[in-house]
């Protein structure tokens, strides 16, 4: 089992605490500012994959919450892809872990059988846990998930090398795996710039998210050093995205760590958007 790394740290490691951390997000002013609902009567689901980012959840939590709040509205799925990058380096080029996963709201199961029919369909992809002991962008995404499905199945991706060649063929494969998937590329946007230069550059980048060009989105990440952690993460969720039915994207919230902190002259800027059919 893998266990939580970064309980602690990202989030809170109490249960108690965690939970009303999640719900902060989703009630503060720069969140949806309601709380997630628990009526069983959901609509169909048109999501077939997000953007989220993966800071604390002081930090990004809000833009993290706009689009598990619009998730929880819709039909469960019956397996959640997430998609991260490696910011250690550590493992394969590409790898799936077989393990479930632990956090302080519980254990998540892994579709095993999944991860590996992926191992073995999909030529890039190894099983592989090393990638994903110490690696935080995936875990993050856990207690949201577990928060507004409660039990659910998943698989996690860590990509340790990110191309467009790597994009094209993951994503082809994740919308092959024969499951109702719901996939989520983790990432934060650019680092450590002006608040003023993040925006111009995110948005820039953005546009071409919303466009659903992964090409075009990789060109402008490269052209104008958009900082964006895991930028073939987004890539692989744009190809993946179309193969599923996907017709547009949506930006739900886009801000930076100088909302919580005040300081606008070195930011982390974050962004939470959507893929509907």
């Amino acid at each position: 089992m893998r266990m939580e790394a970064v309980a602690g740290q990202f989030y809170p490691a109490s249960k108690d605490m965690l939970i009303e951390q999640i719900e902060k997000c989703f009630l503060n002013p720069l969140g949806p500012e309601k709380r997630s609902p628990t009526y069983t009567d959901k609509k169909p689901r048109d999501i077939v994959g997000a953007v989220v980012p993966h800071a604390g959840y002081i930090y990004s939590g809000y833009e993290a919450a706009h689009v598990y709040y619009s998730l929880t509205e819709q039909e469960k799925p019956e397996l959640v892809v997430l998609l991260g990058p490696s910011h250690r380096g550590y493992g394969s080029t590409v790898s799936v872990s077989g393990e479930d996963w632990r956090t302080p709201l519980g254990v998540v199961k892994c579709d095993k059988a999944v991860a590996e029919k992926l191992f073995r369909k999909c030529e890039i992809v190894t099983l592989d846990e090393i990638a994903h002991t110490y690696e935080h962008s995936i875990e993050v995404q856990l207690p949201f998930l577990q928060y507004i499905y409660g039990d659910f199945k998943f698989i996690a991706i860590t990509l340790n090398l990110q191309t467009i060649e790597i994009a094209r063929e993951l994503g082809k494969c994740i919308a092959e795996l024969d499951k109702d998937v719901l996939f989520i590329a983790s990432s934060d946007f650019t680092h450590y710039e002006s608040a003023d230069v993040a925006r111009n550059k995110d948005l820039n980048a953005i546009e071409a998210i919303l466009e659903m060009d992964e090409e075009e989105f990789m060109e402008r990440v490269y052209r104008n050093n958009v900082t964006a952690c895991g930028y073939g993460a987004i890539a692989t969720a744009i190809v993946a995205g179309k193969a599923l039915g996907a017709k547009k994207a949506e930006l739900l919230k886009y801000g930076n760590s100088g909302d919580i902190t005040g300081d606008y002259s070195e930011v982390v800027a974050y962004a939470g958007i959507v893929f509907r059919r």
